[in-house]
């Protein structure tokens, strides 16, 4: 007679274990903790890569840096080398394509050295202290200025610097602005045979005035130096020569608005 083999009892299941499985939203909330997650769309991909270099993208991928530390070029910087291409083309040095062209890449250059190549092959412009260049087609070597006993001689504003300056004037006062006169070189000669009244010199950081080959009769002299930062390139040297009797020399930056006192502002330049 056989002998029946004893089976093993089945197994059980908790109430807790049997409502989970029976309930679908248990079933799903485990998937979900399960589950790996969506990879995100091509296009999405894409864009999160699309950062400014240096920095690390939101899929965690370091970009690397530009291969030049050059600084980006401003507005100004644009503005000035748009100026000196236009003049350039009023003066006959370029063409009106050649204009077109380098205009467009002015305007949209991202480096100093990349607004330098623009202007290589073009001669220095004469300058305002702004730094904007100017036109100027024909620079005179001499001025002279020769005046007695009448109305007062003034040279103020944009105003071209020759090479050398002549001022033959009796009893007349003078004033020579230089704060925004055009530099075309860096030498400026003032021969005097002035006398009576004043002789005003207005100047600005980088001008310097040498008055060592200068004959003073009867005459006081006031010289009140420009606060010039440190390093700041002399930009024109203005000689002094001749004789001066009577009446006086005043060198002196321009003069502070009285809102600029008020405010203890400095001068402006």
């Amino acid at each position: 007679m056989a002998t029946a083999r004893p089976t093993s009892p089945p197994p059980t299941t908790s109430p807790s274990r049997a409502r989970q499985d029976s309930d679908p939203m248990s079933r799903y909330s485990a998937s979900l903790l399960h589950a790996s997650p969506p990879a995100p769309p091509e296009d999405d991909r894409q864009d999160q890569d699309k950062s400014m270099p240096g920095e690390t993208s939101p899929t965690h991928k370091h970009l690397g840096t530009s291969s030049s530390t050059e600084l980006r070029a401003s507005h100004a910087d644009r503005d000035r080398v748009v100026e000196v291409l236009r003049v350039a083309a009023g003066e006959g040095l370029l063409t009106a394509e050649e204009l077109d062209e380098r205009l467009e890449t002015a305007l949209s250059a991202r480096t100093p050295s990349e607004l330098a190549a623009l202007t290589t092959d073009l001669p220095t412009m004469p300058t305002t202290p702004d730094g904007t260049a100017t036109a100027v087609t024909h620079v005179k070597d001499t001025i002279r200025i020769e005046q007695t006993f009448s109305g007062a001689v003034e040279r103020t504003g944009r105003w071209v610097l020759p090479r050398r300056l002549e001022l033959a004037v009796t009893w007349c006062d003078v004033t020579l602005d230089l704060t925004e006169a055009v530099i075309t070189q860096d030498t400026l000669r003032i021969d005097l045979a002035m006398a009576g009244k004043t002789l005003t010199l207005i100047t600005r950081p980088g001008i310097e005035v040498d008055i060592d080959a200068l004959t003073l009769i009867h005459c006081k002299l006031r010289h009140h130096r420009t606060r010039t930062p440190p390093h700041t390139p002399t930009t024109l040297r203005v000689q002094l020569t001749g004789q001066k009797a009577h009446g006086k020399i005043a060198i002196r930056p321009p003069r502070r608005t009285p809102w600029q006192r008020l405010l203890h502002r400095p001068t402006p330049h």
